[in-house]
């Protein structure tokens, strides 16, 4: 194996150059190559590593599979709550941790430190996504972003209508917000299952759909579910945001100035009232999405410095004793990523945390739901369990179907290739999973513990509900591609 071909292999390990980015070493000859794998260590050894890692690897780069994990952590959390651990559990997520010292502490329950900090790092990759979408991606195109916009319009008004028709003239109208969320992960989890049946293009409608759908949630946060304004809070957080808008406009690419921004953002809105988890979205909108190089430009150097590279190199000397080679090396890096953009970077880095430990730890503290099967009955008929029901799998099918054939028929929008209205319908039905911020918004929209318990319950109800009818119907209305 050549040494700029040791290069390029440590660097596609190493920074996961996508396919889809121009060739940067164009020296490598074209025909099928062998893998980095095998050139390093032969075929025989390749092939068992290959063996051995792409089942893994492929586990955590699936996105679907985090619905996976999701619904093994939601199972493990029902389970705990209806056993005899329940009281050690509920102990844990309501022991007191204080951060901090002095003027400066934080103390707040192990539960409100998941909900109001560790889901801030969600809603900061929701962010980066929203971003990315909006300028790259399936809501870039406006014409072909009006279909799942309208669809996810659709899927947040009807399914507020139903629950305030079933809830009208209580106190648990509040909870209007809750049945209007759809869980990409849940939903992709269930795709997952029927495999190569899908079209991709539905796919795509899908997490259009839900970054909508997500986008909708943050701002239904924002407007509704905010407490009492503190404005000195406010005036901080505005502050800090402040701050993030310079570093974006001032060119600062290096994550550090926007982490430390979106930290004082964060606690500036703790104390303002507004929930702090939108400072994850906040921060999010103020990274930049840019490349800071040229492709020619970009080439041209990385040549440059692979040939320094080689010219280098010391026969029979590892590169750790070689200073001179790892100075190329760092400077290789520094080019790597002056082309990707820093969105791209954070949101590659966070996906695989915010998807298989954060949003799983929620579960887990929010899904251990104690139900009493001897009242399980007039739990399931009380109204604001019925309404959640009701909307999220009648309403999120009324409005996403209903609103989708709208604006097909009206000519404002057309379906993506080889999609079928009938599986519009049936991503209508997979959209009822509600999970992660349906349970986010409940605990938001009420204070009565009865009434929390019951819209859990009801959540949870609803999204295996959904979730069987979706399977079931994308299966009814899909075939197996011919090879």
């Amino acid at each position: 194996m050549g040494l700029k071909e040791n290069v390029s292999c440590y660097l596609q390990q190493k920074w996961y150059i996508p396919a889809y980015n121009t060739r940067i070493f164009i020296f490598m000859k074209q025909e099928k190559a062998p893998t980095c794998a095998e050139r390093l260590f032969g075929k025989s050894l390749e092939k068992s590593i290959r063996q051995a890692m792409t089942p893994l690897d492929e586990f955590v780069h699936n996105e679907a599979s985090s619905g996976l994990l999701l619904m093994a952590c939601t199972v493990i959390a029902m389970a705990i709550a209806n056993s005899r651990l329940f009281p050690f559990y509920d102990a844990i997520l309501h022991t007191d941790i204080t951060v901090g010292g002095g003027a400066f502490a934080l103390t707040y329950s192990l539960h409100h430190w998941i909900n109001d900090g560790l889901m801030a790092l969600f809603f900061f990759t929701v962010g980066l996504e929203i971003k990315r979408e909006i300028l790259v991606g399936e809501l870039a195109d406006k014409r072909q972003a009006i279909l799942p916009i309208a669809g996810a319009l659709g899927g947040m008004v009807v399914p507020a209508l139903v629950y305030v028709a079933i809830n009208r003239g209580t106190d648990a109208v509040s909870g209007w917000g809750v049945p209007m969320a759809t869980d990409i992960a849940f939903a992709l989890g269930v795709l997952a299952l029927l495999g190569k049946r899908i079209p991709k293009p539905l796919i795509g409608f899908l997490l259009a759909l839900a970054i909508v759908d997500d986008l909708g949630a943050v701002l239904i946060i924002a407007a509704f579910y905010t407490e009492q304004i503190n404005v000195l809070g406010l005036l901080f957080a505005s502050g800090a945001f402040l701050m993030l808008l310079i570093s974006n406009k001032t060119g600062i690419r290096r994550p550090l100035p926007y982490i430390f921004f979106g930290i004082l953002l964060w606690l500036g809105l703790l104390k303002s009232g507004v929930h702090a988890t939108l400072a994850g979205v906040i921060t999010a909108l103020t990274v930049p999405a840019n490349s800071h190089c040229d492709i020619i430009p970009f080439l041209r150097r990385m040549r440059q410095l692979t040939n320094k590279f080689e010219r280098i190199n010391e026969s029979g000397k590892n590169i750790m004793q070689n200073s001179r080679q790892q100075k190329v090396l760092q400077s290789m890096e520094d080019f790597v990523h002056c082309m990707e953009s820093p969105l791209q970077r954070m949101e590659h880095n966070l996906h695989t945390w915010v998807s298989f430990l954060i949003i799983p730890i929620f579960a887990l503290a929010n899904a251990g739901i104690p139900i009493d099967m001897a009242t399980i009955g007039q739990t399931m008929a009380h109204p604001v369990t019925l309404g959640v029901i009701s909307g999220l799998i009648g309403g999120k099918l009324i409005g996403i179907f209903f609103f989708s054939w709208l604006v097909v028929k009206l000519g404002w929008s057309r379906l993506p290739q080889g999609v079928t209205m009938p599986q519009i319908a049936s991503v209508s039905l997979l959209a009822g999973i509600g999970f992660t911020m349906s349970i986010f918004i409940a605990g938001l929209a009420f204070d009565d513990p009865s009434y929390l318990l019951n819209a859990k319950i009801g959540i949870l109800a609803a999204s295996l509900l959904a979730g069987i009818a979706g399977y079931v119907s994308l299966r009814l209305c899909t075939t197996i591609p011919e090879k």
